[in-house]
């Protein structure tokens, strides 16, 4: 699907200018979809008639604003497929962070998180989400948790030379049609560009042979695991789950 990139404004021409050439994309021509930058930052918008609204990151507002501010903190599912506990705040190693939302809520909950994203676009949103909210007060700490690595996850797990995360979270994209009107949109525009993660079993053997301590990995409810080693055992909600691949027990730091 033909992307384009574009500046909403004048005053933001020469920084397309530079993204257009670190992404690769043209400024003209006929497209699916604009990578567009302005005010509020940069965003993916699909074009054509009845196109969805734009998408970008943004941890100071919206949906992941009010998830901070009311979430349930460390009793959420996620921070318990984790580990995180009294005490426990491992080192996460999200390698599929996409729009960095549970990367953001791991780092709000203590733990240092590394996130991996294999598409340049995606990449690029995540990476101006994180550059416009490191000067806010409340949401810069949290930001500075997150440390952002773009490029093939498999690639790089494999080829790790840092220490080894004690926990590595998976969140794969599966043909999985959500309920939510929020993940609609986001999934109409991003899985043309991005399509499914066809690699899924591959990542889930490069995690386990990296992580310390446990692999995560978030599915739909209703879809099987994904294919090689099986769960120790899941964290069920209502419309998704957690595959726990237990290895280590997480312990508090003294």
């Amino acid at each position: 699907m033909a992307v384009r990139i574009e500046a909403l404004a004048p005053a933001f021409a020469g920084r397309v200018v530079a993204l257009a050439e670190a992404l690769g994309l043209p400024q003209t021509g006929e497209a699916g979809f604009a990578l567009q930058l302005g005010a509020d930052g940069l965003q993916l918008q699909e074009l054509g008639a009845g196109a969805s609204g734009p998408v970008r990151v943004d941890f100071l507002e919206g949906a992941v604003a009010h998830r901070r501010q009311h979430g349930g903190g460390s009793g959420q599912m996620i921070a318990k497929a984790v580990g995180i506990q009294p005490g426990v705040r491992p080192t996460v190693l999200d390698a599929t962070a996409g729009l960095g939302r549970d990367a953001f809520l791991l780092a709000q909950l203590g733990c240092s998180v590394t996130l991996v994203e294999r598409n340049p676009l995606v990449g690029a949103l995540l990476a101006d989400g994180m550059a416009r909210a490191v000067a806010d007060p409340e949401v810069g700490p949290i930001i500075g948790r997150m440390h952002l690595c773009l490029g093939n996850a498999i690639d790089l797990m494999r080829n790790w030379s840092l220490e080894p995360p004690q926990v590595i979270y998976l969140d794969p994209m599966f043909p999985h049609r959500e309920k939510s009107s929020l993940v609609k949109k986001e999934m109409r525009v991003f899985r043309p560009l991005v399509g499914a993660d066809d690699d899924a079993a591959q990542l889930l053997q490069a995690a386990l042979a990296l992580a310390t301590h446990r692999v995560v990995v978030k599915r739909p409810r209703k879809a099987p695991a994904i294919d090689g080693a099986l769960p120790g055992y899941a964290l069920e909600g209502k419309s998704s789950r957690y595959d726990v691949y237990a290895r280590k027990t997480l312990k508090s730091r003294p």
